[in-house]
């Protein structure tokens, strides 16, 4: 019976599962316990989900691991078409896993939608990669000796998804390792457990053998510490903030594991003088409030060369205060945030701000929509020294500084320790060249926002992570290369 009377809407209901996915089989767990999901635009009860205790956990590994060596050794055009039909039923339930999203997430449901076809083109892109995986070649410099290069799954991947894309960062992972002809076990948050499983239903329908795909439910410390003490777990890829990856890196020392992390970021936005201004701000506004602001690529900060910093923060906030705040399922602008911790962010980013000077131009409090609706906050002349130029918010505020040179611009954009992506705002071809040289940044977006997308490698530099995800180079860290050097004389 569902919980919500939304979910009623569903029509498919076997896509919503109360249950974890372990060796092939829905399951409770061995312990007592189950952990409510509450939906943040209400929080009335969505649902639950079991528990996993240790024992659980090893439980799937052994599955992952019993079915390593028949998926590893299967041709990789098989494994292509099971990622292929696995992508068309994603497709096709689109409806119903944006539903599910929202209910847990709440995302508006139009970013919900754009966040399934996000995820589904992911396993499109590995089914293909999966076909492509051993390319590399070697011109022999020995004499009668034939020389190959080949890539070979690593084995048991374990996947940490985070609650702010729960369909999109589980299928970038796996969609990556099951191509490669790695065994999957994923732990998706227990806060929006459900978008998860739903596609471990559609894997099985996919025709994914047992053990191949599985998702744990459960406390994270426990689901995931049992994940980096297991020698048999060879892979390890987490998305998440960067002291959980300090954690997760030093656990998973003992055992040597392939690491991908992609971890916080601070993106700042800046914008020259000379830029197409009425383009600027409307990317300004997508860097920022997309997922209401809780996004690794939301812009933190907003450069603003000073002949222009007036007209731009005046523009912005004319379009901030016609945004409109609510409910997911109204496909407002602005949903809640996912926690009372978001909102005390929020609160402390803001009252910082204001005391060390900064002017509040719109919003600033919370929405009257509820406890977790943050008002979409514009805050002007903030100090170098603020918290919320520090910190990454992960919510609705944008905060404003002018510049005066642009080696004032590049030198506060390097500041952070997070370089995950910088946004770009000139047309000055030369300056381009230069910053996007300079920026310590993994990703750079010049005079647009949206970057990302299945061919992409998605990734940061300095403590916003490690390796990439996406594109080719997404098959990297699922896989081990093999050299054979072979007499021929």
């Amino acid at each position: 019976m569902f919980q919500k009377a939304s979910l009623s809407r569903l029509s498919d209901p076997r896509l919503f599962r109360e249950f974890a996915y372990v060796g092939g089989a829905w399951t409770a767990g061995s312990g007592p316990r189950a952990i409510d999901v509450v939906d943040p635009a209400d929080g009335s009860r969505v649902g639950s989900v079991p528990a996993l205790t240790n024992l659980d956990v090893e439980h799937a590994i052994a599955a992952a691991n019993r079915a390593f060596p028949a998926w590893a050794s299967e041709l990789p055009s098989l494994r292509s078409a099971k990622l292929r039909r696995w992508y068309e039923l994603i497709l096709a339930a689109r409806e119903d896993l944006a539903l599910l999203m929202v209910q847990e997430q709440g995302k508006p449901l139009s970013e919900a939608r754009g966040e399934i076809d996000y995820a589904a083109s992911f396993v499109e892109f590995y089914a293909e990669e999966a076909k492509r995986l051993n390319v590399e070649s070697i011109t022999s410099h020995l004499p009668h000796a034939d020389m190959r290069v080949t890539r070979k799954p690593v084995g048991v991947a374990a996947l940490v998804t985070p609650w702010n894309f729960p369909s999109a960062m589980l299928t970038r992972k796996a969609a990556a390792a099951l191509a490669a002809g790695c065994t999957v076990v994923a732990h998706p948050s227990s806060q929006t457990p459900f978008s998860a499983l739903a596609l471990a239903e559609l894997a099985e329908r996919a025709g994914f053998p047992a053990g191949v795909f599985n998702v744990l439910t459960g406390d994270a410390p426990e689901i995931v510490g049992a994940m980096t003490a297991s020698p048999v777990v060879r892979a390890l890829s987490f998305t998440g903030s960067t002291e959980v990856g300090r954690l997760l890196y030093a656990q998973s020392a003992p055992s040597i594991k392939r690491l991908v992390m992609e971890l916080g970021g601070h993106a700042p936005f800046l914008a020259f003088a000379d830029c197409d201004v009425d383009r600027a701000v409307d990317c300004a506004i997508s860097a920022k409030f997309a997922t209401s602001g809780q996004d690794c690529l939301a812009a933190n900060r907003f450069d603003i060369e000073r002949p222009i910093y007036e007209r731009v923060v005046a523009a912005f906030t004319h379009k901030v205060k016609a945004l409109r705040v609510g409910p997911g399922m109204d496909d407002a602008d602005i949903g809640p945030l996912m926690n009372e911790r978001a909102i005390a962010k929020q609160k402390e980013h803001v009252a910082d701000a204001l005391a060390r000077g900064a002017r509040l131009l719109a919003g600033g409090g919370v929405h009257r929509a509820g406890p977790l609706f943050f008002e979409p906050t514009v805050l002007a002349d903030v100090p170098d020294d603020a918290l919320i130029f520090r910190e990454e918010t992960f919510g609705p505020i944008a905060a404003f500084a002018p510049f005066d040179s642009e080696a004032e611009a590049l030198e506060k954009a390097n500041r952070t320790e997070t370089g995950l992506v910088a946004y770009l705002h000139t047309r000055d071809e030369a300056r381009i060249a230069r910053l996007c040289d300079r920026l310590e940044f993994g990703m750079v977006a010049v005079n647009r926002t949206k970057i990302t997308g299945a061919p992409v490698p998605f990734g940061g530099v300095k403590q916003a992570g490690l390796g990439r995800e996406g594109s080719r180079h997404g098959l990297e860290a699922y896989t081990d290369l093999k050299y054979i050097c072979r007499e021929t004389a």
